[in-house]
């Protein structure tokens, strides 16, 4: 079947219809919804009982970016910074050093197993360098796996900004089969080049985006979420248009953001999650489709082969060093070591040699989909018999609430007060965004001359208003006050 405009729609909804209902029971079989979202996808696809005549790598490859652009900053946005804080040093090494010395190992290892030549080599440990956003978000999150000591924000945050070292170390070697008459030196500028500009991008359009959201005053609730995706693909697109890494700009934005107070937080949030499964549905349907079965058997054998050693060895070997001079129990790198998990970012990564039309991408793409599968299936199985073994994961009647899942859910609170504003208050004529309020609290109702006003960010604190506050516990109220600047 050839898609067309007429039966685009169909197919697609279709394809999306049966991706979620499948996805619902798959857990009860301990199968990642991911592999089989690439499993339906292949089924569709030409060689598959779909018939659907899909061999595009330019549309993939696109579908792919705008894709990763979702995963990443609703990733960002669901990161609490002083989570990570504690091991936020972990996390960017595990995301430089780490994938830099996976990629250099695996590298080196596909050299001596395979005819590549050591560029070759080095572009294909590249590509399959970085652990996977997309799979590591959704399996952690979708299992509800709870771990020890920060273990799963050092996770997330690792799978959330490593993409771009992969992404710049990916198009530095493809320059390098391209052009073989330059030097590894030659490509030095361009690394900092993209991780500086995308780094300064990032955080700046982070400043600016919160600014524009706070400030800008909109008729719906509605176009609040729209106004954050048109801010999203400008900080990418304007980032990568200056040479900067648009990956790295999005995940910094998107961080900064999520760990504001904004206007619609709640809104912004539950879109954006929304929207990130539908992006990894339709991603890892894409790339199902475009892959061609019959041409990845030739390569199973040297594929398990690597993939073994990625997962056995250069990942361990990569997370070890890496974490070398800091204070951590042996489980826990074991475990970071394991939950090394490729998926579709190595794959979207792989549709640049192809583009590029070197010698040898369409066997690279082939070992590259083979390692992602094996990867999901191996290791996406056994994440949590393998925080039971290494006892790392915590008991389940413990597991904590997400500062930005208790945010988004509006949890029930324990107390409740009503506040009367003075003329005098320090919250007079201001809006409540700007109050910024404790997480511990927050207003559900105003009376306002007799008559009560639902608050929203945008709600401007008047005189006389008796402001109803919902609380944690009573100590959180010593925070409010604090913030009206009213004695008790």
């Amino acid at each position: 079947m050839n898609l067309t405009i007429e039966n685009i729609l169909l197919v697609g909804s279709i394809l999306l219809f049966i991706s979620i209902i499948v996805g619902k029971t798959s857990y009860k079989f301990g199968v990642p919804t991911l592999i089989l979202f690439l499993a339906i996808g292949m089924m569709a696809g030409s060689e598959g009982i779909g018939g659907i005549r899909f061999d595009d790598p330019k549309t993939a490859q696109f579908i792919g970016i705008v894709s990763l652009n979702f995963i990443l900053f609703s990733g960002g946005l669901d990161t609490n910074f002083n989570a990570i804080k504690p091991i936020l040093k972990e996390g960017l090494v595990l995301s430089t050093v780490g994938v830099l010395l996976t990629a250099l190992t695996l590298g080196t290892f596909v050299w001596y197993v395979t005819d590549f030549t050591i560029y070759e080599s080095l572009l294909l440990g590249s590509i399959v360098s970085s652990t996977d956003a997309a799979a590591v978000f959704s399996i952690l999150r979708s299992k509800n796996l709870a771990l020890k000591n920060n273990l799963r924000q050092t996770l997330e945050l690792e799978s959330g900004s490593n993409d771009p070292m992969a992404y710049v170390l990916t198009l530095a070697f493809l320059t390098l089969v391209i052009n073989q008459d330059l030097s590894i030196a030659s490509i030095i500028p361009m690394f900092f080049q993209q991780m500086i500009f995308g780094g300064i991008a990032g955080f700046g359009f982070g400043k600016l985006s919160k600014i524009i959201i706070n400030r800008i005053k909109l008729d719906f609730e509605g176009l609040y979420p729209v106004l954050v995706i048109a801010l999203m693909f400008i900080t990418f697109s304007a980032t990568d248009a200056v040479g900067g890494n648009g990956f790295l700009a999005i995940y910094i934005c998107s961080v900064y953001l999520g760990n504001q107070d904004l206007i619609h937080k709640a809104t912004i949030l539950k879109m954006f999650d929304g929207i990130a499964w539908l992006m990894q549905i339709v991603l890892f349907l894409t790339l199902g489709l475009l892959v061609f079965p019959s041409q990845i058997i030739p390569y199973m054998g040297v594929g398990i082969l690597i993939s073994v050693f990625l997962i056995l060895i250069a990942r361990p070997l990569s997370v070890f060093i890496s974490l070398l001079f800091f204070k951590m129990k042996l489980r826990r790198r074991f475990y970071i070591s394991w939950v090394g998990l490729r998926g579709a970012v190595p794959i979207v990564f792989a549709t640049y040699p192809l583009l590029a039309g070197i010698e040898k991408a369409n066997i690279i793409f082939n070992i590259v989909f083979f390692i992602s599968v094996t990867s999901i299936l191996i290791q996406g199985t056994t994440l949590s018999i393998f925080s039971k073994w290494l006892n790392v994961a915590l008991p389940e009647e413990t597991k904590p609430i997400a500062e930005n899942e208790r945010y988004i859910l509006n949890l029930p609170k324990s107390a409740m007060k009503e506040i009367d504003i003075h003329k005098d208050s320090d919250a007079v004529n201001k809006r409540i965004i700007d109050l910024h309020f404790p997480k511990s609290a927050f207003i559900s109702m105003i009376k306002r001359n007799g008559k009560f006003v639902r608050p929203g960010g945008t709600t401007i604190i008047k005189p006389n208003d008796t402001l109803v506050v919902l609380l944690d516990n009573e100590e959180s109220l010593t925070e409010v006050y604090a913030v009206l600047d009213k004695k008790q």
